[in-house]
């Protein structure tokens, strides 16, 4: 997006995305204004909006095993795959909100087999569901980073628990979303 912005727009948004598929999987993701509904291994993208309010604040934990994507689809046992129909899911999040929908609706299918390959993500997300204000919190992908939506009411505790492992990493962020035909900017009032 930078770099075409820079060089005066030479491709299109679509050109883009086309090529973007060639890097790696997500990587057409990184061209959505910030929230899509993704398919095949992540290239094919459908823009929607947004189920969360710029600002809404997202942790994202992450251990510093690593876990290779191979290792966790070996793993996968595709008998045990979710029956649920993702396009039901999708419509249930888009008329109820991330905070409307059920628990068990936020699934993913790679959690499994990554936590066969490292336990540790397992006891992990335990640990991390257990934090009160932690609204949701689901492994990203194949792993092995696990994000976390909403705040802990214990900051201070959250970080003294989890920021001071030297096993993990604690980022946070917060979703954003951009208008048609421009990049990324901070939502106003949100520091």
């Amino acid at each position: 997006w930078g770099a075409n912005e820079l060089m005066g727009k030479p491709a299109t948004l679509n050109e883009m995305v086309e090529w973007s598929a060639e890097l790696g999987s997500d990587i057409t993701f990184f061209l959505s204004r910030g929230t899509a509904y993704c398919t095949g291994r992540g290239e094919i993208m459908t823009p929607m909006d947004p189920p969360l309010e710029p600002g809404t604040p997202v942790w994202l934990v992450k251990p510093n095993v690593g876990l290779s994507t191979p290792s966790v689809f070996s793993a996968l046992d595709y008998n045990l795959l979710s029956t649920v129909d993702p396009e039901e899911l999708l419509e249930d999040f888009v008329q109820h909100g991330v905070y409307g929908v059920k628990k068990e609706s936020f699934l993913n299918d790679l959690e499994p087999p990554a936590f066969k390959c490292v336990p540790l993500l397992r006891t992990l997300k335990e640990e991390l569901q257990q934090v009160p204000g932690l609204t949701h919190v689901l492994m990203s992908g194949s792993g092995s980073t696990i994000f976390c939506i909403g705040n802990p009411e214990d900051k201070e505790a959250f970080m003294k628990e989890f920021g001071e492992r030297e096993d993990l990493q604690i980022f946070f962020s917060e979703f954003i979303n951009r208008k048609e035909g421009e990049w990324f900017e901070r939502p106003k009032g949100v520091e």
